[in-house]
């Protein structure tokens, strides 16, 4: 069996359900994370892999039913460490007629934001017998900035243990001090990643790229093996092994919220690599599971529709 290691927080998540006035809103209360989305669209798809979720919570009441809600996802939680003083980070979610989506943070003191203290070489050993070790933008944005050096030498002893090492940019500009630091965060990442799974979006904002074929001539000074990058929509610019690949995406119209496309999409289709589907087909399936999900609210669309959605799709 394949174990998979997935990097980051999970928050909890305040979504506005229905509009009883015109000053207030019944709000809807769930948990969500770019990382621990990637984690439960894979296990769903994929439930022969060993998914296992790094974090730190509290020990209060939201932090319990987090590790409930990993539980019920069959997501390992073995490494999710408990701090005694902190809580989980908290975000508000809005959308508009288009799916767009408008976020309100809390999340300067989470408990994540600590989670390099509770890593010893011990535990790094036990990450170094996995075979993937998947990380974003926003991971490496949620770590401390005096204990980001923690992070990149345990990256560096996976790396040297074979690990295949996953990194999404996945760029929040308010997470950061400035873009330079983001900048330089995000090429060491590119210079020590396996597989990149790069939006152009990302890259527009921090670069001022905009095409996938310029984001392609970008990772070009990396040693990447496997380049996926994103664009919405519109095609899906591939590299891997050596060969340049484009996948077209069938646009959808129903589109209600976008939070987790991306992730949706990172999971499913790093599921199918991990379980030794070509590239081709992780493409497809991943496509289309992120179109499914954005036609549905939330980060985490209900376990049941998504599942009987996959099953569909393996039929």
């Amino acid at each position: 069996m394949k174990n998979i290691f997935l990097f980051g927080e999970c928050m909890i998540e305040l979504r506005a359900h229905v509009t009883s006035t015109s000053s207030s809103k019944l709000l809807q209360q769930a948990f969500s994370g770019d990382a621990l989305n990637t984690s439960v669209y894979m296990k769903r798809t994929f439930p022969s892999l060993n998914t296992n979720f790094i974090s730190a919570l509290g020990a209060d009441s939201f932090s319990q039913q987090m590790r409930l809600f990993f539980q019920e996802e069959s997501i390992g939680s073995e490494f999710v460490f408990q701090s005694e003083s902190k809580l989980p980070g908290l975000y508000a979610i809005d959308t508009d007629d288009t799916g767009e989506r408008f976020f309100t943070y809390w999340r300067d003191n989470s408990a994540a934001r600590s989670v390099m203290t509770f890593i010893d070489e011990q535990i790094v050993d036990s990450f170094s017998q996995g075979d993937m070790f998947f990380f974003s933008g926003i991971s490496l944005a949620v770590i401390r900035p005096n204990e980001r050096s923690l992070f990149w030498k345990m990256l560096g002893k996976l790396k040297l243990a074979g690990v295949s090492i996953v990194f999404d940019p996945n760029y929040r500009a308010r997470m950061w001090d400035q873009p330079e630091q983001a900048k330089e965060q995000f090429e060491q990442a590119f210079s020590i990643a396996d597989i990149a799974l790069p939006g152009v979006d990302d890259f527009q904002q921090l670069y001022g790229i905009t095409t996938s074929e310029a984001v392609f001539d970008f990772c070009q000074q990396f040693n990447i093996n496997e380049l996926v990058i994103k664009n919405a929509d519109a095609s899906i610019f591939c590299y891997s092994e050596r060969q340049v690949y484009k996948f077209n995406v069938s646009a959808v119209e129903n589109v209600v919220d976008a939070t987790s496309a991306g992730d949706s999409f990172n999971g499913v289709y790093l599921g199918a690599r991990a379980t030794g589907l070509n590239l081709s087909y992780a493409i497809e399936l991943a496509s289309k599971a992120a179109g499914f999900v954005i036609q549905h609210q939330g980060a985490i669309v209900n376990k049941q529709d998504f599942t009987q959605f996959i099953d569909a799709q393996f039929t």
